[in-house]
């Protein structure tokens, strides 16, 4: 068992199994294979935002078929392999079958990752391609810096589309949850 992220191989290539392995403290998400270290701990703001959105959510999606998860949590997008595991800051995954003791296998319904300092560029590139390539069916992006929500939903040709980004004041329009109904003035207070 590896117990020290030093005694990765950073420019390998692992798997899921290998990341099952792993037993070090570190945070770490598996994209096709590469190894990507986690952010350190999430700041207040980024706690606080990702705290409201699952308030909700949850008062939404209680005893009801969709489920809703957050960080950590894995999630094993397998359509091209075995080699890609996530943690989303908060998902809903309608179809419980996906589901097992531990983890998602497959896509969630609906992805939601709240920029970081530090994670911008996985999550606005790395991620964005990851999710739509595997057809999570919505991606919002919750950027606290600009205290907006950039909802993208996958067509019926397999590509984001992109709203325009909510702010305070508005609320996101869901495709995925139809009846959603986040102020974010209260999101972002």
């Amino acid at each position: 068992m590896i117990t020290d992220i030093n005694q990765l191989d950073l420019n390998k290539k692992y798997t899921y199994a290998d990341y099952l392995q792993w037993g070090f403290k570190e945070r770490v998400e598996l994209i096709k294979g590469r190894v990507f270290k986690m952010s350190p701990a999430p700041s207040v703001k980024h706690q606080q935002v990702s705290r409201n959105l699952l308030h909700f959510l949850d008062a939404l999606l209680w005893k009801q078929p969709c489920q809703l998860f957050h960080a950590p949590f894995d999630v094993k997008l397998n359509k091209k392999g075995k080699d890609t595991v996530v943690q989303p800051d908060i998902c809903v995954v309608c179809e419980v079958s996906k589901l097992d003791e531990q983890s998602c296998n497959g896509a969630p319904d609906l992805i939601i990752e709240i920029l970081s300092p530090g994670n911008s560029r996985k999550e606005r590139k790395e991620k964005f391609e990851l999710y739509e390539e595997n057809e999570v069916k919505e991606y919002w992006l919750v950027d606290i810096s600009e205290n907006s929500v950039t909802v993208y939903t996958l067509n019926e040709h397999g590509r984001y589309i992109g709203s325009k980004p909510y702010v305070t004041g508005e609320r996101p329009v869901s495709a995925v949850l139809p009846d959603l109904n986040i102020p974010l003035t209260e999101v972002f207070e």
